[in-house]
């Protein structure tokens, strides 16, 4: 039995993907670029916002990042108003979590968007103070997959890293578990497959959110 759990956000928790591309459309579409396929975000997001937009510029055409300033302070102005768009949790997440917490497990999310926003849609989605900890991208912390975030959460926590399970959908989130020496639960309906899941050596890879509670439980 596992004594707390940290979350990825981004599709782990949260169906995102819509606010994701309507933000960082717009973003590129000041550049003069047009819509992004839905579909293409899943492979962009993960690493934060900045590499968010780099990717969108690179599939554009602009490799070398010429808009990327202006890209990304568009980007971050629209996100912070619009971050909530179309989000919504995945269905059965609230359950297990409910349960989770019934069971003692302390909650956390450690996510690669800003932490204003990570903290924003956290308490959107599941009410203030819901999780023990909330962590998103911050200047002063690296971002996954360093493991630095995870140490700060378990250390909050009061809680030993071996003790933690990590679950994430993406291979940032696997070697984020695997360089904080968590036990690592890959989920198959976020943004990524089974292949990465599997490439990036997950402990264990689950098709549902209820399955999480027989590995954590």
């Amino acid at each position: 039995m596992k004594k707390a759990v940290i979350f990825d956000l981004d599709g782990t928790l949260a169906d995102s993907l819509e606010s994701l591309q309507y933000c960082a459309n717009y973003a590129i579409g000041t550049c003069g670029y047009p819509e992004i396929p839905l579909e293409k975000y899943k492979l962009f997001v993960g690493d934060g916002a900045d590499t968010l937009i780099k990717r969108c510029l690179a599939y554009s055409g602009d490799v070398e990042g010429e808009f990327f300033e202006k890209a990304f302070l568009q980007y971050q102005v629209f996100f912070k108003e619009h971050c909530m768009h179309k989000v919504k949790p995945y269905e059965g997440i609230v359950e297990v979590l409910d349960a989770l917490k019934k069971a003692g497990i302390k909650l956390a999310v450690f996510s690669n968007k800003p932490h204003e926003r990570t903290i924003n849609v956290v308490e959107s989605l599941f009410g203030a103070g819901y999780f023990d900890e909330i962590l998103g991208q911050t200047d002063d912390r690296p971002k996954k997959p360093n493991p630095n975030g995870v140490f700060y959460l378990a250390e909050k926590l009061g809680i030993d890293v071996q003790d933690i399970a990590y679950v994430g959908d993406t291979s940032t989130d696997m070697m984020t578990g695997k360089n904080a020496g968590a036990w690592t639960i890959g989920v198959l309906w976020g943004f990524r497959d089974r292949a990465e899941l599997e490439k990036y050596k997950a402990d264990v890879i689950i098709e549902r959110p209820a399955d999480i509670l027989s590995q954590v439980l």
